[in-house]
């Protein structure tokens, strides 16, 4: 077996298990012991991360957007699907102000901005078109419906081209989610016409975080699959950790979003520290298989993606013994002729 000098992770600005244990030094600590040095692929310059959205880098554990990840393993990486999330994140349609549209039936015949970024896989227009299918299903329509129109992307920051249009008239309803997207909502005067965290069938949710994806590339598994086992369990503690501490999560969530008090307190329910938790369920990957399928007719996957193939159960389950493991107390046992 192969020395493993260094692992890397990668975690989207949103909540994840990852980013709660690297916030509390827990990744560097498991596995130090071991002389493997544990690093942020967020740490190297902007022009170094492209392995966020290619997996082409062996070592890397990458918990992040599934448009990216898809992507990536319909172009022909080698990477596995080891554990899926899903959390809200308040995916609204937002409209100017004074616009009358307040539900999904008035989105008929409007102009719908799909943003397009010059990067190798544009998840934010993805994202875009999946929010807006999302937002018509509810009232039995169809992307056809409406007028799609492209948008050029700023490099400013998030949501800011889209918003853009929408206060220059130029369209009339804008996707959008997350922390900041509330505080830039907030800028440009935007208002929600329609929450998609409040539609009962989560499948008008289903987009780029909904499911999250937990990946690694198949040549670690292979070689060291102690150590996805290990780095797992300590996705499953953090989540654990995290449960019962809203307070601590909304301040790493801060961290990780860059949003402020607002952004993170508009965008994440008081339960989403409870529902940071990974899981391969059935439900789970059907809602994934959902997003492939869209995507795929979309034209952003080269090749189709079967889901249950590309999932491998058997490091999850490990981890879970392995944290039950550590959860309980180890009992001595008692000598022959000692008290009890």
């Amino acid at each position: 077996m192969p020395a493993l000098p260094e692992i890397w992770f990668t975690r989207c600005p949103v909540p994840t298990a990852t980013g709660i244990a690297a916030d509390r030094g827990e990744l560097a600590r498991e596995f130090a012991p071991d002389g493997i040095r544990v690093r942020a692929l967020q740490d190297l310059p902007a022009d170094q991360r492209d392995a966020h959205f290619t997996h082409e880098l062996p070592g890397l554990f990458r918990e992040g957007g599934n448009v990216p990840a898809l992507w990536a393993r319909s172009r022909g990486v080698e990477t596995r699907l080891i554990a899926l999330t899903w959390i809200e994140e308040r995916q609204n349609i937002l409209v100017c102000a004074d616009s009358p549209v307040a539900e999904p039936a008035q989105l008929r015949g409007l102009r719908l901005a799909v943003p397009r970024h010059e990067i190798a896989i544009d998840f934010w227009r993805a994202m875009a078109l999946h929010g807006h299918a999302g937002a018509l299903s509810l009232a039995g329509l169809t992307l056809a419906d409406a007028d799609l129109v492209d948008v050029p992307g700023s490099p400013i920051g998030q949501w800011e081209g889209e918003l853009a249009a929408l206060r220059d008239g130029l369209v009339d309803a804008v996707y959008v989610k997350g922390a900041v997207a509330v505080e830039t909502a907030r800028r440009f005067g935007a208002k929600v016409a329609i929450d998609l965290d409040a539609a009962p069938d989560r499948r008008a949710r289903v987009n780029n975080g909904t499911p999250r994806p937990v990946t690694v590339h198949q040549r670690l598994l292979d070689e060291h699959p102690d150590v996805v086992t290990r780095f797992l369990a300590l996705l499953l503690e953090s989540a654990a950790w995290a449960a019962d501490r809203p307070e601590d999560v909304a301040r790493i969530l801060r961290a990780e979003t860059g949003a402020g008090v607002e952004g993170v307190t508009g965008a994440y329910r008081p339960e989403t520290a409870a529902n940071l938790g990974l899981s391969l369920s059935d439900e789970r990957l059907s809602l994934l298989e959902q997003q492939e399928l869209f995507l795929r007719q979309q034209g952003f996957l080269e090749s189709p993606v079967e889901v249950s193939a590309w999932a491998a159960p058997e490091p999850l389950l490990a981890a879970r013994a392995l944290a039950d493991q550590r959860a309980t107390p180890l009992v001595s046992p008692i000598s022959p002729g000692a008290r009890p």
